[in-house]
């Protein structure tokens, strides 16, 4: 039995308990917060963020994707990073969801007064003190993340519109968004609307809109999911042409997230605690991060540890048509 520790207004919680149900593993979820284990577990697990994952051999485990990673060896048949090429394209896709636009739902979540009262609420409980704590740190957080200003708040929202339009007309010609069988990509999507989007109130009236997106969401949130099932022959969209979803948020890690990697790349070798870079055509602050450096390495450890000489080159090429070479390749 797996053990997730988190919350439910976790954007990396609600993924990997998206990816649990994807493999179809039995666990039971725990409120991290509010758990009597809480300080032990992240000593074990060396982070206080969320989520932590307790393996059946007592393991704690910390970071959404090498947690899924790991869990691709254990169940092959259901595995959510594809291998070879498409396999990282998949990360690739899922890096641009997680380290960028996630930060998206840090600013729906705190920018507007009446999500950030009910997320605080939900979150501290009955603790008045730690629900007025959460408010005032949630702007500090949008800061961060390079949505201070009222411009870069509205270029994040028609980002994610865009995106939201992407997935509702993927999701009428495949079951997932990267074909007919499930990815990380899904998972990390899923879990932003579970935690965040369909959930805190100002956003959801936006994905409300998109019917499809809101079906899909009720279809694989459900408890017996992986009982729908999919055989392990299903395929996903092939490499490289993918999805016009992936194809998308592709685009989007080219044209946005790439100025944002290399900046924060360069920051963290200085030294910096911040830096500046034009984001949408308006210069945008964010605080330097060391997170963004690990996952981009994580992508260029799956390219030169997992491909054969034939495949790196042809993947090599993609990155450099792609214009990511710098960062990935």
């Amino acid at each position: 039995m797996y053990s997730l520790y988190g919350s439910e207004l976790s954007l990396f919680t609600r993924k990997l308990e998206a990816a649990l149900r994807f493999y179809g593993v039995p666990f039971v979820f725990h409120n991290k917060r509010t758990s009597p284990n809480r300080l032990e577990l992240e000593a074990r697990a060396g982070t206080h963020q969320m989520p932590v994952l307790v393996t059946p051999e007592n393991w704690a485990l910390a970071d959404t994707t090498p947690i899924i990673d790991l869990l691709d060896s254990r169940f092959p048949e259901r595995r959510l990073f594809p291998e070879g090429a498409l396999g990282v394209l998949t990360h690739i896709v899922e890096d641009c969801l997680d380290e960028w636009v996630g930060r998206v739902m840090v600013h729906y979540r705190w920018h507007y007064p009446e999500s950030a009262r009910f997320a605080a609420s939900v979150i501290a409980g009955v603790d008045a003190k730690a629900a007025e704590q959460l408010s005032a740190w949630g702007p500090r957080s949008c800061r961060a993340t390079g949505t201070e200003t009222v411009f870069h708040q509205r270029a994040a929202e028609d980002e994610y519109r865009q995106l939201l339009a992407a997935a509702e007309a993927q999701l009428a010609d495949t079951r997932f968004l990267l074909g007919d069988r499930p990815t990380a990509v899904d998972c990390i999507f899923l879990g932003g609307l579970h935690a965040h989007t369909l959930h805190d109130p100002d956003p959801r009236k936006i994905v409300l809109g998109y019917p499809r997106i809101v079906a899909w969401h009720a279809q694989n949130t459900t408890p017996d999911i992986a009982r729908i099932g999919w055989a392990a022959d299903t395929p996903w969209a092939p490499f490289p042409d993918s999805t016009s979803f992936a194809r998308r948020v592709l685009r989007l890690t080219a044209e946005q997230y790439r100025p944002f990697l290399l900046a924060n790349a360069e920051a963290l070798g200085t030294g910096s605690r911040a830096f500046t870079i034009d984001t949408y055509g308006e210069p945008a602050s964010y605080l330097c991060r060391a997170y963004p450096e690990q996952a981009r390495t994580m992508i260029r450890r799956r390219i030169a540890d997992r491909l054969d000489a034939p495949t790196g080159a042809v993947v090599h090429r993609w990155l450099a048509d792609l214009g990511v070479s710098d960062v990935f390749g």
